[in-house]
Parts: structure tokens; sequence; C-alpha cells
């Protein structure tokens, strides 16, 4: 099933009889398939996940944080192809070039059947000018949002007075550290490597990320240090709900803070990314207190001309990891760019509840306004799910409409489907448009469950691989059913076989 196919069109009729179906019968369904799946291969976690699902619709369940593994170093020591290497696939960009990666990226890894965060980071550099401050000051906060660290260095070049300084900080940091002596392409090289015992790390370990040398032993050490659930990516529980204030440089995050919090909280500027700290403030709306935070592109240690949008990232997932939902702010007075799509799919990948905020409102022409809509039906089409507000945070025009929608997403993100009903509308959708043949088979959903909420993740048990095409069908559905405006679906599938007589 491709991209462009079409699906049948939602029928109102399907909601309705969800609605109207009886809540014993649902269940009683929903158990019978359950016991169904004895007849097939189920591991551990399988089974974890089923005796975890809960009807409870008040009930909220968390997916554990994954332990974070953040990889520091200089500029071209090879990080990235160490990261490239452990996740056993190019994601990160490598050239032979000092510097080229910029931005702190995130990336889900799993080694031993033991999943965590690998994070990559640009280059260390002390006193480094311009965006190597800016790399710098990232790579220190990558390391605070760690839960241990693999420090890389060039076996070929041994232990320089910058490794040094990234070393002083790595101590400070008091996070288990490993000492990686990256391009050791063979045995030879393990002698330079001894020498960095010098940087007071312990043992360094000899590897080579370009041909894979000594990465297993490297990952099994790593993994003896890091925790099974991360003690620095924890969620917040209880309190004021938490909205993260995303957008690019100069959109008006500051002057929305500002303007909710009904006094000059945050500096203002004409200068993109004057913002020096996040800022959390309690701030109350209609009746409402929300807990915001602030994330402008900060400059910590210098005032720096370029790494704005760097560093505006790394706040924006910093923030996100916090939050449990996002304004995304955009200028309508600039055309819709490339890095506002990226912050939005930021928000995408956390998981967190979405809401988009247009600003500056008042200084839409018609002309404009033509433009913007047709903008927004191109670049924004991947989320038109979620609830938009039009508003100006300079003059305050149409502030208290945020709160509806902050709570219609918060809402959404906390919804959970009884798995009776939630196996009756996948019962009505095979029936409606069963899935296709691939290779003279017919994939089948055995069962499926609602996994956890925040978000909404849902997992199906199934005999083969579901096209993607049809896993979006299923989530359009979900959608024109039960809403779920303002915030991200998941549906995994868990591919499982017969049990062998």
């Amino acid at each position: 099933m491709s991209d462009t196919e079409n699906f049948p069109e939602f029928d109102p009729a399907l909601a309705e009889r969800l609605e109207a179906m009886d809540e014993a019968e649902a269940a009683q369904r929903a158990t019978a398939l359950r016991a169904g799946l004895q007849e097939y291969e189920l591991d551990e976690e399988d089974l974890g996940l089923l005796e975890g699902a809960s009807d409870d619709p008040d009930a909220i369940t968390y997916l554990p944080a994954l332990p974070v593994l953040a990889i520091v170093g200089r500029p071209n020591v090879g990080k990235s192809a160490l990261v490239n290497r452990i996740l056993g696939r190019r994601e990160a960009v490598v050239e032979d070039v000092p510097g080229v990666t910029r931005d702190r990226v995130s990336y889900k890894a799993e080694w031993m059947n033991r999943r965590f965060t690998l994070v990559d980071t640009g280059g260390w550099e002390p006193d480094a000018k311009g965006i190597n401050a800016s790399v710098a000051a990232q790579a220190e906060v990558a390391v605070d949002l760690a839960d241990a660290v693999l420090f890389v260095v060039d076996v070929n070049v041994g232990a320089t007075a910058t490794d040094e300084h990234v070393v002083r900080m790595l101590r400070s940091s008091g996070k288990p550290v490993l000492l990686v002596a990256n391009k050791a392409d063979d045995a030879r090289h393990d002698y330079e490597a001894a020498t960095l015992w010098s940087l007071g790390l312990g043992e360094p370990m000899p590897v080579s990320a370009l041909h894979g040398r000594g990465v297993a032993d490297l990952l099994d050490a790593a993994l003896a240090i890091l925790p099974e659930v991360s003690a620095v990516a924890r969620e917040e529980v209880g309190g004021p709900r938490r909205v993260a204030i995303l957008g690019r440089p100069n959109v008006g995050k500051s002057s929305l803070l500002n303007k909710a919090a009904g006094e000059e909280r945050v500096v203002v500027n004409e200068l993109a990314g004057t913002t020096r700290d996040p800022v959390d403030e309690q701030v109350e709306i209609s009746g409402k207190v929300w807990r915001f935070v602030d994330t402008a592109g900060i400059r910590r240690r210098v005032h720096l001309q370029h790494g704005a949008d760097f560093y505006a990232s790394l706040r924006t997932s910093a923030a996100l990891e916090r939050a449990e939902v996002a304004v995304v702010l955009i200028d309508v007075s600039q055309p819709i760019s490339e890095q506002d799509v990226r912050i939005i799919d930021l928000v995408l990948e956390s998981g967190r509840a979405l809401v988009l905020a247009f600003n500056k409102w008042d200084l839409l022409d018609d002309e404009r306004r033509r433009y913007l809509e047709r903008e927004i039906e191109q670049d924004l089409a991947h989320v038109s799910w979620a609830p938009r507000v039009n508003i100006s945070a300079r003059t305050g025009r149409h502030l208290e409409k945020l709160v509806p929608a902050l709570e219609l997403a918060l809402q959404s993100w906390d919804t959970r489907i009884p798995t009776g009903k939630f196996n009756a509308l996948i019962a009505e959708l095979v029936a409606e448009h069963p899935h296709p043949v691939r290779g003279g088979k017919q994939p089948r959903i055995l069962f499926g469950t609602q996994a956890s909420t925040r978000p909404p993740t849902f997992v199906l048990f199934t005999t083969g691989f579901l096209d993607p095409g049809y896993r979006r069908f299923i989530t359009r559905r979900l959608r024109e059913v039960y809403g779920f405006e303002g915030t991200p679906i998941t549906v995994n599938m868990r591919v499982r076989e017969r049990r062998k007589r």
C-alpha cells in the first residue's frame, strides 16, 4: 500500500457502533482473542506488556525512560563514525573535516537485547570562539543529560591539551566515563592506546569505529555502567501541566511568556537568541495555572554570531524531556521554514502533545494569509491533527485561546481506549478494508492493546508485517473515531509465529 493509495472514506456510523457497543461484551471478545495468543510464541516482554495494559481510563502508564549514553570528544576524533558503527547504519554525518557535527543528536540504539539512547555531540574545544564555543557548551549539557559517557580520543594523536580540558569537565560531572581510543585499526595501535592511561580515566579501550574492531567489547563495558532505567530522563509527575514554548529564534517565545506572566520575566530584544537561560514560570491563564518553560536559543558563555540554530535545538530537546505539551510558535509574517518543520518533528519524536500557535497574527495582510494557508497545507500536512491558535504574543491578543487548545491536546495525550473497544475497532477495519496479500500471504491481526498513554501507544500482535500504509490507515481511523487532537499516536507491531507442536 503506497502513500498515494486512497483509504476508504470514513463512515461516522462506525464511531456510533463502537460507542453503543456493550462494554462487557467487548471485554469478553478481547479476553477470547487474548487467550488465542497462547497458541503463538510470546516472549517475556510480550507477556509483561499484556499483563501491564490497563483498561482504567485514568491509569497513567509510562514506558520507562531508556538510559542515555553520550559520546564526547574534541573535533574529528571519529565520534559520528562510532555512532554509525553502534547503530549499525549510517545516521550521523561523517566527513573528513573537523567539526562537521553541529547538533546534539539522539538515536535509539540496542545491544544484547538492551535498548538505550545514544547522544552524538559536536567536538569539544576549550576557550573556543564562535560556533566551537556553542559546540563545547552543548557537549557539556549533553554530559549533564547523560547517565554515562564515552570519551573518544584519537589514538594516532594521543592526549592533547584539549583532551585534558575535557577530562576536567568530565570529572566535575561525576558521571561514569569510558575512555575510547579510536582509530586503533590493528593491534599495533594498542601500545599507543596504553599511553592514554595518563589521562586518569582508567583503562583506555582501543577500537576502530571504521572497521568495528573492539566495538563489541566497548558496548559490553558501556552496558555494565548504564542503569536499567535512566536517572536523568525520568518523568515528572504531578503539579501544574508543563508546557514547552518552542520556535526558531526571534519568533516571540519570550514575549509570549512575559505576556502570559504579566511581567517582564525574560529579556526581550530584537536580536535573535538573546535569552540566556531556560526559565520555568508558573503562569495563570483564564484561571488555570500552567508551568511554562522558555527555550530560546541561548548563548551561555560568549556572545556568538553563529550557531544559534544549533543551540536552540539543544534547548528544544532538553525542554521536551521535561514538558508534557509543546506550543510551537510560528511567525506568520515570514514563510514557514525548514527550521519550523524541524522543531515540530522534534516534538513528534519526543512523543509530546502539540499545539501550533501562529504568532504576530496582527501583522497579517490578505495576501500573506493566502500564502500562509498554502504553506500550512504543504509543509504541515503531517500535523493536521494539532490544534491551531492565532495569537499576538506582543499584544496578548487571543492568548486565552491557548488554554482550550492545551487542554484538548493533553486530554488526547492521556486518552486510553479500552482493550475490548480497540479490538472491536480493528475487527471493523479489517472487514472494511482487508490488508493486501503479499507474497501469497495475508497478515492477520491477532490481538491489539494500548500499551501506554502519553503518548497513546498501541501494540498489534500479527502473523506478518503490516504495510506502513495499512498502519497509517489504522492511525487515521483511530483519529476519526476517538479524536486524539493534539497528540502523536504510535502503532507498533509484534509479528509472532504459531508454537511448534
